[in-house]
């Protein structure tokens, strides 16, 4: 579905642009003094609210994440992102609120919102449409080693023995072209 590529750069976009924001000049407090030059103090996002470079962290963990999982894990997965994103626009607007409006910049507070509602969207579309989706192939799970000892690989002749196999090796073979 054109969801899943969708979904994935919503919540790396939306994700980076709140690492971004987070940490980019929230406003300058200036505090005049006589005789002396003026002493100015900047507040970044996270200075007003430490736990959203951390949120932001998790949003571009768990879009990652996406990629790993299928089924009603993604789904789920697809649940926790849009709270993370949902507390992401959350955390900025509660950030704004408590700074100067006098000395505040509207830019990085607004860009970090932003991201906040890209990775939202991201976990709407994972939380609906996220069982849909292709996942990665069977094939690079890791087997039980059981399983693994017993079944050839791919191409492999059933009857050589992984000893063979790095015999063959050893003596500048290739086992693969039998």
């Amino acid at each position: 579905m054109r969801t899943y590529p969708q979904a994935v750069l919503a919540g790396l976009a939306g994700g980076g642009l709140a690492l971004l924001a987070a940490t980019r000049e929230w406003a300058v407090d200036v505090e005049q003094r006589p005789g002396l030059s003026d002493l100015r103090t900047v507040q970044t996002g996270a200075d007003a609210q430490p736990w959203l470079i951390g949120v932001a962290v998790v949003a571009l963990a768990a879009t990652g994440a996406l990629l790993a999982t299928r089924g009603r894990a993604r789904r789920l997965l697809g649940v926790v992102l849009a709270l993370t994103g949902v507390s992401v626009a959350v955390g900025a607007i509660v950030a704004r609120a408590g700074l100067d409006p006098g000395s505040a910049s509207p830019v990085w507070p607004i860009a970090c919102v932003c991201g906040g509602a890209a990775v939202t969207v991201a976990g709407v579309l994972a939380a609906r449409h996220g069982h849909l989706w292709s996942a990665m192939s069977s094939r690079y799970e890791r087997r039980p080693a059981a399983a693994a000892s017993s079944e050839p690989f791919p191409g492999q002749d059933v009857s050589s023995s992984g000893r063979d196999l790095w015999d063959a090796l050893d003596r500048g073979e290739d086992p693969t072209a039998r």
